[in-house]
């Protein structure tokens, strides 16, 4: 199973953390965790390369853990709320994608069986 935790502070997306594996296919090979991967990889990317915001990330392939965090998300420590909106709407629409993958589940059969479950979590940077 997949669990994703995302990050918020006062209502504002800024990460997530990704365990486990969905068990859809073979490691190396399983369809869904690549889909999870590029779109964690492109996050990671949108933000540092065209935001040009600062994100940490950290990838533990023993554990299967990824996590993913961004100041520039928050008004604490990012000046510009143009860059403020735009790391955070990263974040909420992968959010917001996973939870309409779940509410759909009939059409994605790799969501079936507890697969993945998508979680929120208030706490401060």
């Amino acid at each position: 199973m997949t669990t994703i935790t995302f990050f918020r502070s006062d209502g504002i997306f800024y990460g997530f953390e990704e365990k486990g594996h969905v068990g859809y296919g073979e490691w190396g090979s399983d369809p869904f965790c690549a889909m999870l991967s590029s779109l964690t990889m492109y996050i990671v990317d949108a933000i540092e390369e065209v935001y040009h915001g600062e994100v940490t990330y950290d990838i533990n392939d023993g554990d299967t853990v990824i996590t993913i965090r961004s100041k520039s998300a928050l008004p604490a420590y990012e000046a510009d709320e143009r860059v403020r909106f735009a790391v955070s709407g990263l974040f909420l629409t992968y959010y917001t994608m996973l939870e309409d993958m779940l509410l759909h589940g009939d059409m994605y059969e790799f969501t079936g069986d507890g697969g993945l479950v998508v979680k929120v979590e208030d706490k401060e940077f």
